[in-house]
């Protein structure tokens, strides 16, 4: 057995087998030790947080507790989920209407013109958040309409509280009405009093029964013309019992996972499509007949009823550090002259002065009109998502300047977006990985060796979302495995956290996702219990972790070899493959391309080099056998131009599969081995143009060693540990905190050993994820299908065995001094 370093690997899945603990009779497969005198690294405090993004109907139609959708009918141009209710024989219709505005920021409301009642009534019905607005014309961002299952969720001797804005020609009286699925009236007011002019009214509604599929109904039985707008609806019972409030199962839900921070609103959110469609946060506070509201290029319009003020007020109520993302003057389609970037800079020094400012300045003062005097302490802010490159790094540093003169102590993050910006200070950068299981695990390590010297690291997205289903186990245990690694690096990786949080089952524009739901039910994926069991221990300082084990997955690759570009041009001499001794293939580029088999590009025979001059990504020549095995592959390579490096296959098992050495890749920041498509290691390095380079790949058992210019890059093996586990110890309780997960399809018989510890509990907890089908995942028909189990152990010493059921995630405490 083989000393291996702690990596991480997520794990949830189907609680099968617990788990259990036993004296140390039978021999243990896997050794895991903690040394428990010796602490090492803080833990950061900050390390396990949310990403908040409107994606998904994360928030109209999700924690936003706002029933109606397309309240103020400015969503698109026909009356978007409202439909026309009437009796038989009754004459009507529908439209919307600019001609008298309630105001400016909302100019559209929706005009109901009845002609005859014919003894019965006329209206207009919402259903919520049913059905999906898709994208129509990708130009033009046209969206569609889809009806679908679903409604108003209403539940018997709840209230909900109605207002709207109305005007009519005459003075007859509406009726609000909550009503079941079959029509059945479960709560109703009359309103009277409208007039010729805007009038808001507020009644509330007490539903007697039950109904997922409600309705809401505002209708009359007299002819006239009556006008609607800003049609709200809120259960009266919002988390904690705010006006304008969040949705109380779903904010449950988020408070189990013990956010330390939020950053919000987004992601993409914030950059918008265009620049018009950003987040812009001083269009979101006030009253919400007045907040514009604006095209969400997550393909629906955003209400902004959700905005600045109510995210953080949502922080404040998690017990949450508040992280905003500010636009940097930067979208998907769009870049901010330089010389107009002056009110960009002054919105984010506008949006700490509201958070944080005294009643007596002039956005403090604002903000406690609004109802909140007391500061807020943001003290994180984050410039631009996802942007990168020469613009965003003049931008990054406008920002900077001016936040540090005026705001010395807010901490900025900056986007690692193919680099970070070089021409400032950096306190915290922002990486992004989304990736397959593989490549996940194997990101495990990624900071053990990291400078102690450089920027902080927030790794604000991540999550599998290759093979991965809807949110399987197989992705919550990659994802944990990659958490271990995180945690045993909390001193410079200060915080973290998955993507996306949230998704409305009919609005999914993201997969997977840790919370779904719909206007009833919800459940979380796999992937939320292993963020669940990660942020609620965290320890304070790590614990030295060593584990024994057998390899898993150990096997002695084979296959043809090649070359290749990705947006680049380059040429290839020299290739040479040999085993023991002997020569397999040495190239021979004298006249043409015999042999080698093209894909793409424009492959040319040049000056005794094999030439690529076309463009493309993953362009390859390959050649070769399958059945070689343990070679050495040595060629020389000369990037001509283009915009990244080389790519240099090996054991390939046909002209598909990525496995190469990615040379210049990601960019041209970074040189990564990458086999069968997931990513085994990675590292900083460029290829410079109109240089030979030396290449060297030397495979031999499931080890593969590569070579720049004789400067050995990487050492890794194909193979890989079962076990994964990270340690801490939580100074208030006194406890020691083990976290491992099982990678494995078995069990793992494992020897546990608290090495130097002393006066250890009787007693200790263990929470346990896992299943025995790596693909299984929740659903609403079975919600905790993966959930966390806990369990109580019998303990009183330093040495005990436990066995670690396949596919899992395990969290230990246990009170022991050192």
């Amino acid at each position: 057995m083989q000393l291996q370093k702690p990596l991480l690997i997520a794990s949830v899945g189907t609680l099968a087998v617990l788990g259990s603990i036993t004296p140390l009779v039978a021999a243990p497969s896997a050794r895991l030790t903690v040394n428990m005198s010796a602490p090492g690294k803080t833990i950061s405090p900050l390390l396990y947080g949310i990403f908040f993004e409107e994606i998904n109907r994360a928030g109209d139609g999700g924690i936003y507790a706002e029933m109606v959708q397309n309240r103020s009918f400015e969503d698109t141009d026909f009356p978007l989920a409202w439909t026309l209710i009437k009796s038989q024989n009754a004459a009507a219709n529908v439209e919307l209407d600019k001609s008298k505005p309630l105001n400016s920021q909302n100019p559209t409301s929706l005009r109901v013109t009845v002609s005859d009642v014919s003894g019965g009534r006329v209206g207009v019905v919402n259903r919520g958040f049913a059905g999906t607005l898709l994208r129509g014309n990708k130009s033009e961002w046209q969206p569609k309409f889809e009806n679908a299952s679903g409604g108003l969720a209403v539940q018997k001797g709840k209230t909900y509280d109605l207002s709207f804005y109305a005007r009519a020609t005459a003075s007859n009286p509406l009726v609000a009405s909550l009503e079941s699925s079959k029509g059945v009236v479960l709560a109703s007011q009359k309103v009277t009093g409208v007039g010729n002019g805007w009038k808001k009214f507020s009644v509330s509604l007490s539903s007697k029964d039950s109904d997922s599929n409600a309705r809401l109904v505002i209708s009359t039985d007299k002819t006239g013309t009556f006008w609607l707008d800003m049609v709200s609806l809120f259960p009266r019972d919002t988390w904690k019992n705010r006006p304008n409030g969040l949705r109380a199962d779903l904010m449950e839900k988020i408070d189990a996972m013990k956010p330390a921070f939020v950053r919000f609103p987004g992601g993409c959110f914030v950059e918008g499509d265009r620049l018009e469609n950003r987040f812009v946060w001083k269009e979101t506070i006030g009253d919400v007949a007045t907040r514009p509201g604006h095209w969400n290029l997550w393909s629906y319009r955003s209400t902004d009823g959700l905005g600045y003020l109510e995210y953080l007020q949502m922080c404040e109520d998690l017990k949450a550090e508040p992280l905003f993302v500010i636009n940097v003057g930067m979208s998907h389609q769009g870049v901010v002259p330089m010389a107009q970037m002056g009110p960009y800079v002054q919105d984010a020094l506008d949006a700490i002065e509201y958070a944080n400012g005294p009643v007596t300045s002039k956005w403090g003062a604002l903000r406690a009109k609004h109802g909140h005097p007391k500061p807020f302490t943001l003290k994180l802010m984050q410039i631009g998502n996802e942007n990168g490159g020469a613009a965003y790094n003049e931008r990054y540093a406008l920002f900077h300047d001016a936040i540090k003169a005026k705001y010395p102590n807010i901490n900025l993050v900056a986007c690692d977006w193919g680099g970070t910006p070089k021409n400032r200070p950096l306190d915290i950068i922002d990486p992004h990985l989304y990736s397959n299981p593989q490549t996940m695990i194997n990101q495990s390590n990624r900071f053990d060796n990291s400078d102690r010297s450089g920027p902080h690291i927030y790794f604000g997205e991540y999550a599998v979302t290759e093979q991965s289903g809807t949110g399987n186990l197989q992705a919550a245990v990659a994802e944990a495995a990659f958490m271990t690694g995180l945690e045993r690096n909390g001193d410079i990786v200060k915080m973290s956290s998955y993507a996306p949080l949230l998704s409305h089952w009919d609005w999914k524009a993201w997969n997977p996702n840790a919370i779904v739901y719909d206007q009833s039910q919800l459940y979380g994926t796999p992937s939320y219990y292993v963020q669940q069991m990660f942020g609620a221990n965290r320890g304070d300082v790590n614990l030295p972790v060593a584990i024994e084990q057998p390899k898993t997955n150990a096997r002695v690759a084979s296959g043809k070899i090649g070359v290749g570009t990705w947006d680049t041009q380059a040429e290839f001499k020299d290739i040479k493959v040999t085993k023991n001794g002997q020569t397999l293939f040495a190239s021979d580029f004298s006249q043409n391309t015999n042999g080698w088999k093209t894909t793409d590009g424009q492959w040319s025979v040049m000056d005794g080099s094999l030439r690529q001059g076309g463009g493309g990504q993953g362009v390859r020549a390959s050649i070769g056998d399958v059945s070689w095995s343990d070679y050495t592959l040595s060629l020389k390579a000369r990037k001509l131009g283009g915009a990244e490096g080389f790519l240099i296959t090996f054991t390939s098992p046909d002209d598909q599969t990525k496995t190469w050495w990615n040379l210049g890749g990601w960019g041209n920041k970074e040189h990564g081995l990458e086999l069968e498509g997931s990513t085994m290691a990675r590292v900083p390095g460029t290829i410079e143009t109109n240089r030979w380079y030396d290449i060297r790949i030397e495979l031999k058992g499931d080890n593969i060693k590569a070579y720049l210019d004789g400067k050995l890059i990487h050492d890794v093996n194909r193979s890989r540990p079962a076990l994964y586990a990270v340690a801490g110890r939580d100074k208030a309780t006194g406890e020691a905190i083990l976290k491992v997960v099982n990678t494995s399809g078995q069990p793992v018989e494992t020897a546990i050993d608290l090495n130097g510890a002393k006066n250890v509990a009787a007693t200790g907890n263990a929470w346990t994820l896992a299943g025995p089908n790596p693909l299984a995942e929740n659903s609403f028909m079975a919600p905790t299908r993966l959930a966390t189990q806990k369990s109580t152990f019998t303990a009183g010493r330093a040495a005990f065995n436990r066995t670690l059921p396949a596919n899992s995630v395990t969290v230990i405490r246990l009170k022991a001094g050192s």
